[in-house]
């Protein structure tokens, strides 16, 4: 006999700020694993916009939830513009496969869409579910481990001069925020912090170390000013042939070439340390031109980044192209048929508008590939490669993967 409750399926409400630790020790069981730390926990129920978060409710019973965060998102051309951070998106195991997620994810972009944001982007635990809704993969990271004794970085004039210093990580925080400020518009998918982020990257719990000491911060000089900086941990272990410890790397920023290259170098000539792991770096790291043998680097390319363009007119409007454009794009988009039809984009490195036309199609695609490569990462043309674009008229996909590109891979230096 079929419920009531089964047959309607639970109900989507904004969060009641007063069951958050219902909500969240939801999700919580939901992705598994042990509980999080009580400082991490705290930390992720500080940054919750509880009225941006939605829970799925069976009667009084937690079936799921979903959450934002009121991102500002570095695009082509340097602009940053407003974005939803999906985030917290789980359904618990019992509730699975009875539409729950597709309900959530509804009402979140409908949600979205009535804020302004033509964006929303996630990291996702199973990148396979969000292509149903719209999302493409447009940024990805680079995972890299190596030998530090069989390979050095070399660096270009003055990585020298740089002076290099031992620093506590939340005195130097203020002036770490601002190097990675300043960088935030120089490539695309970075996120500009908002108050309260600044502290994720102090988050060193130590149930999560896994056998790693504590944080360590690193600080490049230049002229008596902060330049640059690394965060690093290490773990000592001990073979045959004496120590062989292991340098944990969990991010290297720096304004200029000599100070990044003098971060790299120190990290690389660590005392008691033969290897060296970092898990997010941009594909097109500066790294890889600064070691004499890549081989020696073990490289791994993995998603990072899916992007949603909610509203696709004031999307591709929003950012600059790096040759001139002006095409005519048909899109697809089932999830939010709003976005679907044709649309005329005409721009240039200054800006762009893109409005509804009625004008034959130049290019065909679903919003999934427009939006995988939004930021300048995958190209129009590989993605035409891969069938997920079609060229209507000849010439079209040639100028348009052009103007789509950046000078930089797009990133996103960490999670939400």
């Amino acid at each position: 006999m079929t419920t009531a409750a089964q047959t309607t399926g639970p109900r989507i409400e904004v969060l009641d700020p007063g069951r958050w630790e219902e909500w969240y020790g939801a999700l919580e069981r939901a992705f598994g694993g042990p509980p999080e730390a009580p400082e991490e926990r705290a930390l992720w129920r500080g940054l919750t916009e509880c009225d941006r978060s939605l829970v799925a409710l069976d009667g009084d019973v937690v079936a799921g939830g979903a959450s934002a965060f009121s991102f500002r998102l570095s695009v082509p051309g340097g602009m940053v513009v407003p974005a939803a951070g999906v985030t917290m998106v789980a359904v618990t195991p019992t509730y699975r496969r009875r539409g729950v997620l597709t309900s959530l994810m509804r009402r979140q972009l409908d949600d979205v869409r009535e804020r302004g944001e033509s964006l929303a982007v996630l990291t996702a635990s199973e990148p396979a579910i969000y292509g149903r809704f719209g999302y493409g993969v447009a940024t990805r990271k680079l995972r890299i481990e190596a030998e530090t004794r069989r390979v050095a970085p070399v660096g270009p004039q003055g990585t020298d001069d740089v002076r290099l210093r031992l620093a506590d990580p939340r005195e130097a925080l203020g002036a770490c925020e601002a190097v990675y400020a300043a960088l935030v518009p120089r490539r695309p998918g970075m996120l500009a912090r908002r108050p309260g982020w600044e502290e994720l990257p102090l988050l060193d719990p130590e149930r999560d170390r896994e056998g790693f000491g504590e944080r360590v911060c690193v600080l490049a000089e230049r002229d008596g000013r902060v330049s640059g900086y690394a965060r690093y941990a290490t773990r000592l272990d001990h073979s045959p042939g004496g120590q062989d410890g292991t340098a944990r790397v969990e991010v290297v920023d720096a304004l200029d070439a000599a100070s990044y290259a003098a971060l790299w170098r120190y990290l690389f000539a660590l005392d008691l340390v033969s290897a060296l792991t970092c898990r997010d770096r941009p594909v097109d790291d500066p790294l890889l031109h600064l070691v004499p043998d890549i081989r020696r680097l073990r490289l791994r390319v993995v998603d990072s980044l899916h992007l949603r363009l909610v509203d696709l007119g004031a999307a591709l409007s929003a950012r600059a192209y790096a040759a001139p454009v002006d095409v005519v794009l048909e899109v697809a988009d089932a999830f939010c048929p709003w976005n679907a039809g044709r649309w005329r984009l005409t721009g240039d490195a200054k800006g762009a508008v893109c409005e509804r036309t009625s004008d034959a199609a130049e290019l065909s695609l679903p919003t999934g590939a427009l939006a995988a490569a939004y930021l300048g990462g995958p190209s129009l043309a590989s993605l035409a490669g891969a069938g997920r674009v079609v060229e209507e008229r000849p010439g079209a996909l040639a100028a348009a993967s052009l103007a789509f590109g950046s000078d930089v891979e797009p990133w996103l230096p960490h999670g939400f």
